[in-house]
């Protein structure tokens, strides 16, 4: 079996949690997620099956939107509801209007410190780990991307509450960022609740929750390797030389644009990873055998992903 699995995460559960039943109910050894969701957060969290574990770094960097509740007038030390509360106070002053007009400022390419619990690295340890100890260091602003930040509902109150929308790239702490914004108001903030709604093209309306799945269905939720990268640009192979080529790592020729991921098709099986430069074809990951999700050219593919308007283009030589 290999595939990737869209699964809604329920809350209390780590990511490594839900990787640990997936390879129970599959029977595989050969499992692993594409980007961690925290204990508390819901919704999409990937996870890769057998040889497509190998696509997971190329599945994280997909864009991600999530719904946030930010929680006014209250800080804490995790940035988020688990932890301990440091400062309150009164925010009933602060109206909708004034945050609506705070969220351009955050929208874009923006600075963010990465919080103590996460899993950054400093000095050869996690900040997390470090964090665990009471141990607090001084951490570097990075610049992550904020695509879109738009308020969906607003509750007003000596505690008022947000709920926010998210569209961002990789890197982006959504708890900080609700931090941040509950400091420009001037009275505090944290994430009261967290849920991923899309990876990439893959949304949580298509996700299946953890508790439905079953050694006897998990097959029938496992979308090919091919559809799941299918926002990226492919070449199909014809003929067995060509075949030969990629599972030798050699270059072929290709009418494809510059690109630095192209899917190397036979037919619905996942060939190869390549990178597409002047007319060329560098194959970098190479499935001997051709990965589909029964592992064998040609094998079926089921639930596939939304890929309304993120298609790549295609090339047949």
């Amino acid at each position: 079996m290999n595939g990737v699995l869209n699964i809604d995460k329920p809350a209390g559960m780590t990511s490594h949690d839900v990787v640990a039943r997936v390879r129970r109910l599959a029977r595989l050894k050969r499992v692993g997620h594409a980007g961690t969701l925290d204990p508390d957060a819901t919704g999409v969290l990937l996870v890769c099956l057998g040889q497509a574990t190998r696509l997971a770094d190329l599945l994280a960097e997909e864009g991600k939107e999530y719904r946030a509740v930010l929680a006014l007038g209250a800080t804490t030390t995790t940035e988020d509801g688990s932890g301990d509360v440091l400062a309150e106070t009164d925010a009933s002053h602060v109206t909708e209007q004034n945050l609506r007009e705070l969220l351009p400022r955050f929208t874009g390419v923006i600075r963010q410190t990465p919080p103590m619990v996460s899993a950054v690295h400093h000095e050869g340890r996690r900040l997390y780990e470090l964090a665990r100890a009471g141990v607090t260091v001084e951490r570097a602003a990075r610049p992550v991307q904020i695509d879109a930040l738009t308020l969906a509902y607003w509750t007003p109150g000596p505690r008022p509450q947000a709920t926010l929308d998210v569209a961002c790239g990789k890197g982006t702490y959504i708890r900080t960022l609700c931090a941040d914004l509950g400091a420009a108001l001037g009275v505090g903030g944290h994430m009261a609740a967290l849920r991923r709604t899309r990876v990439g093209a893959f949304p949580v309306s298509g996700a299946v929750p953890l508790g439905a799945l079953t050694a006897d269905n998990i097959a029938d939720h496992v979308v090919s390797p091919a559809a799941a990268l299918a926002h990226l640009p492919a070449h199909s192979v014809t003929g067995d030389a060509q075949r030969e080529d990629i599972r030798q790592g050699r270059p072929l020729s290709t009418r494809l644009a510059d690109a630095p991921a192209v899917r190397v098709l036979d037919g619905d099986a996942l060939l190869a990873l390549a990178r597409a430069e002047s007319g060329r074809l560098y194959p970098y990951k190479v499935f001997v055998e051709g990965l589909s999700v029964s592992g064998r050219r040609g094998g079926r593919a089921g639930g596939a992903p939304d890929l309304q308007g993120v298609g790549g283009g295609a090339d047949q030589e």
